[in-house]
């Protein structure tokens, strides 16, 4: 194969790294639009994320076996024409206002995701020269973090009107006006998914026609291992208490990140007033902070223990959360923001720690991880019903009971001393 088809080829797979950042982070958009277009609690705005988490959760597995018999390719232009379809979807669930509608689309984007993010991490180090495997997925890495600050800022221009009654005025319209304030929200998710959907398709095709260079994958799985029943492998490995502790750390990391995210723009709302356009203009600064976090900690990583610095970064999060949850006003939301900043190294630092020594049970173990992604479906829903039966603020203590289980997995582990770094979600 050519260098520039090769070189063709490694600049699709990572688009796909923006794409699916994209999508994930417009979720935080959605929350606060969809809750005041469809009259919903916080907790069923909250629905939102167990829709796509769980997605996450249920297809990886399904993804693969298809990859096995259809390929890396089969499984990306299936995984974007799943987003593609799903994304078309919000256009009738608009038109009707239905929110089930719009959870049932939300599956299909996300479970489209899941082919994508299975095909294309692992594609993105085996397609080209082995040496730069690193700086490829890195790279792509990188176009996953521009996505959250695209998708933020791109929500907020185009789908949130700046526009929400108070219960008083809600109170002053007629059913007839009402009725049509809540259709001209819901419709505002029309053409902005039209558009995302057509895009995505377009890659599809261009996926199609682009010739993949030949993948020789090495298998870390001795015959020994790979004969045994799958059923099996999984019951050994979840007696294995260092690597359940992992699960459990990123069970809490991905629900933190989920929580932390999607009910920003409310608390801003509550606690300090911010419309939601400018509320929403903040939480693409906190994403791009998240970001210069993931830079700066990589290279900080050079020079000081990985361990050291996610026990460091978890008691800081404790802090910020606590500050969150007691200060007033403008100044609760800039301490929120700080929080992105402090989460950025902590996906892949608690995958790396948790799969340590597994040898050729590491890509078994792995996949059993990144099923702790399950935690950003199961823990949002928690926060919206205390936030219904109390406060949006009080709710914040979920996301720091989180971070106080990513310390206590952290303190665990100080006596490792190098950790193998992979790429972060």
């Amino acid at each position: 194969m050519s260098k520039d088809k090769s070189l063709a080829a490694v600049a699709l797979i990572t688009s796909l790294f923006f794409i699916w950042g994209f999508a994930l982070n417009l979720n935080p958009i959605l929350i606060p639009h969809l809750k005041k277009a469809c009259q919903l609690t916080d907790f069923q705005s909250s629905l939102i994320d167990s829709a796509s988490y769980i997605a996450y959760f249920l297809l990886p597995i399904p993804a693969a076996q298809f990859m096995k018999k259809y390929g890396y390719k089969g499984g990306i232009i299936l995984g974007l024409l799943l987003f593609s379809v799903g994304a078309m979807l919000f256009y009738p669930a608009a038109a009707v206002r239905n929110y089930a509608f719009f959870l049932g689309a939300l599956f299909v984007v996300f479970s489209g995701m899941a082919f994508l993010e299975t095909a294309a991490n692992p594609l993105i180090t085996l397609i080209g020269d082995p040496k730069g495997s690193a700086i490829r997925i890195n790279l792509a890495q990188s176009f996953n973090g521009f996505a959250a600050v695209s998708a933020t800022t791109f929500g907020g221009m185009f789908i949130l009107s700046g526009k929400t009654l108070s219960a008083a005025e809600e109170k002053a319209m007629s059913p007839e006006q009402l009725n049509q304030y809540l259709n001209h929200e819901a419709s505002a998710v029309q053409i902005p998914f039209v558009v995302i959907s057509i895009a995505v398709f377009l890659v599809a095709i261009m996926v199609w026609r682009t010739t993949f260079p030949k993948i020789k994958e090495e298998s870390t799985v001795d015959q020994a291992e790979e004969g045994r029943p799958l059923g099996v492998r999984i019951l050994e490995l979840t007696k294995d208490k260092h690597l359940m502790s992992g699960v459990l750390a990123e069970f809490f990391y991905v629900g933190a990140q989920a929580c932390v995210s999607s009910f920003f723009i409310r608390f801003s709302e509550r606690v300090a007033g911010f419309a939601e356009k400018p509320a929403s203009y903040n939480l693409s600064i906190a994403f791009g902070m998240f970001m210069a976090g993931r830079f700066l900690g990589t290279l900080l990583m050079k020079f000081f223990n990985p361990v050291k610095l996610l026990v460091t970064y978890a008691i800081i999060n404790i802090i910020l959360i606590g500050a969150a949850v007691t200060l007033k006003g403008p100044t609760a939301v800039y301490t929120l923001m700080g929080v992105w900043f402090f989460m950025s190294i902590m996906f892949p630092t608690i995958f790396s720690l948790s799969i340590r020594d597994l040898g050729s049970k590491t890509k078994l173990g792995s996949s059993l991880v990144i099923m702790g992604i399950v935690g950003g479906a199961v823990l949002p829903p928690i926060m919206g019903r205390i936030s219904d039966a109390s406060n949006i603020q009080l709710s914040y203590l979920v996301p720091g009971v989180c971070f106080i289980g990513i310390l206590w997995f952290a303190l665990k582990n100080l006596k490792v001393k190098k950790v193998e770094m992979v790429a972060g979600h």
